[in-house]
C-alpha cells in the first residue's frame, strides 16, 4: 500500500491531472498563497469553466473531514472569485462523504474515488478500493476495549455525573494511564473538550463523535455462532430464548433487529441477535434447541470482543437489551431492513437529546410538524413528552440490570 505520507506530497499533482482527466479540458496552473498567512487553502486549482479550491487533509477520519468542511466554508466567505470547494482525502468513508453531501462540499480521494458536483458538472466515481490501509493493527480509540471510553461519554452525555480522566477510568474499569492516553488522542483528534480548572471531560459534537465510532465500527470483529431456532416469528424466538436463558442464568443482552424492534416497533424481524458473557458450549445449545448452520439461520449468539457492550443495558419488556447506542453500532452489520431501523434509532435519539435539553418540549412537536416530520415520528415525540424524558433508553427507560 501507498504510505500516506508520500501520497500527500503529490497530491496537488494527482488532484490536478485527476481533475483534468474526468473534465477533458487542461488545468490553467496552480494558484496558492490565495489568503495572507499560513491558515489560507492549500491551493486554487483553474480547469475549464471552473475554479477548484482545494483543500488537502493527511487524515480520512470524520473528525478530519470535518475540519476540512469547516475550513472550505472559511475560506469561501473570504474569497471574492467564483470557485467550487473540494476536499482532498486518502480514502473517503461512508461517514464522511454523508457530511460533505450535507454540507455541499465536492470530494475525491487519492485512492480514484470522487463526488464532484458544479454547474454543467458532475462527477461521480465509487468502488476504489482504500489504497492507504495500515499495516497491522493500528491503536484507536475505537478499538474494543479503548472505546469503553467513548461509549460512556455519549451515553452520559449533559448528565450530572463528573467525568474527569480519573472517573472515567474508575467507571469503565480500566487503568489511569490506558484512559489518559485515549482522552489525549479524542483531544487532539478534536472530539473531546477538558476543563483546565476541573478537567471535567466534555464530547464536543455527539454526532461527530458517534459518526466517526460508527465508520470504524465492525460487528464481525466479534466471535459470532450462526444457528436456527424453530419458532414463528423473530420476536416470538427472541422472548422465548431470552426466557429460557433467563432460567439457566446465563447473561446475555440482545442486539441488532430484535433490539430496535423493542424501541419502536420500526419493522417485523426474523433474525434474532444475543450477546452472551461466555461462549456456549455443545450442551447448552442442544438444550436451548439451537443448531448451528450458516443457511437459513434465524440466530445469532455473539461473545463479544469486550465487556463494554453490556454497559448501561437494561431489562424491559421480559427481555434484557444492550443500550441504544450499542445497538444503533450493531445494526451496521446486520441484514433485512438494518439500515432503516438504524436512521430511525437515530432519529428518536436525537429527539430524547433535545427533549432532554429543551425547556419547552411542545415546541419540539411543533418544529417537527412544520418539518413534515412522518406521523409514525410525530407519535413518538408525543409519547415521549406525555410520558416524561425517562421514556427512551437513553433517558432511562429501562430499570438498570
Amino acid at each position: 500500500m501507498v504510505a500516506i505520507e508520500e501520497a500527500i506530497e503529490t497530491a496537488v499533482l494527482r488532484t490536478e491531472a485527476w481533475l483534468a482527466h474526468y473534465i477533458g479540458e487542461p488545468s490553467r496552473g496552480i494558484v496558492s498563497g490565495l489568503l495572507p498567512g499560513p491558515e489560507g487553502p492549500d491551493f486554487l486549482l483553474p480547469i475549464g469553466k471552473h475554479q477548484f479550491l482545494i483543500e488537502i487533509k493527511s487524515s480520512s477520519d470524520v473528525a478530519s473531514v470535518s475540519r476540512g468542511i469547516e475550513q472550505l466554508s472559511l475560506y469561501s466567505r473570504e474569497l471574492t472569485v467564483d470557485h467550487v470547494p473540494l476536499l482532498v482525502v486518502p480514502f473517503m468513508g461512508e461517514a464522511g462523504a454523508k457530511r460533505c453531501a450535507e454540507a455541499d462540499v465536492s470530494w475525491l480521494d487519492l485512492s480514484g474515488n470522487a463526488r464532484v458536483a458544479a454547474p454543467g458538472l458532475a462527477i461521480h466515481v465509487e468502488g476504489k478500493p482504500n489504497q492507504f490501509k495500515r499495516r497491522g493493527r493500528p491503536s484507536s480509540v475505537f478499538a474494543a476495549k479503548s472505546s469503553r471510553i467513548v461509549r460512556w461519554l455519549l451515553m452520559h452525555e449533559n448528565t450530572e455525573i463528573t467525568q474527569t480522566q480519573r472517573d472515567l477510568a474508575r467507571l469503565t474499569g480500566m487503568d489511569e494511564g490506558f484512559t489518559s492516553r485515549i482522552l489525549r488522542n479524542l483531544e487532539q483528534s478534536g472530539y473531546i473538550s477538558r476543563d483546565p480548572k476541573g478537567g471535567r471531560v466534555r464530547v464536543i459534537d455527539y454526532d461527530l463523535l458517534l459518526d466517526a465510532w460508527h465508520a470504524e465500527y465492525r460487528f464481525d470483529a466479534h466471535r459470532i455462532i450462526r444457528g436456527h431456532v424453530t419458532e414463528k416469528s423473530g420476536a416470538e424466538l427472541q422472548k422465548s430464548l431470552a426466557r429460557r436463558l433467563d432460567e439457566r442464568q446465563v447473561e446475555y443482552a440482545v442486539t441488532g433487529l430484535g433490539a430496535a424492534w423493542l424501541l419502536s416497533r420500526f419493522a417485523a424481524f426474523r433474525l434474532a441477535t444475543f450477546y452472551l458473557r461466555q461462549f456456549p458450549d455443545d450442551q447448552l445449545l442442544d438444550d436451548l434447541g439451537i443448531w448451528r448452520t450458516d443457511q437459513g439461520e434465524n440466530l445469532w449468539l455473539v461473545l463479544p470482543n469486550d465487556e463494554g457492550v453490556f454497559h448501561n443495558a437494561g431489562r424491559g419488556q421480559e427481555v434484557v437489551s444492550v443500550a441504544p447506542i450499542q445497538i444503533y453500532l450493531d445494526l451496521k452489520g446486520h441484514p433485512e431492513r438494518a439500515a432503516e431501523a438504524a436512521a430511525q434509532l437515530r432519529f428518536q435519539t436525537r429527539i430524547a437529546r433535545e427533549l432532554r435539553a429543551y425547556k419547552h418540549p411542545k415546541d419540539i412537536l411543533e418544529r417537527y410538524r412544520d418539518r413534515g416530520a412522518t406521523e409514525e415520528n410525530i407519535r413518538f415525540i408525543t409519547e415521549v413528552i406525555e410520558n416524561g424524558v425517562q421514556y427512551f433508553p437513553p433517558i432511562k427507560k429501562f430499570e438498570d440490570v
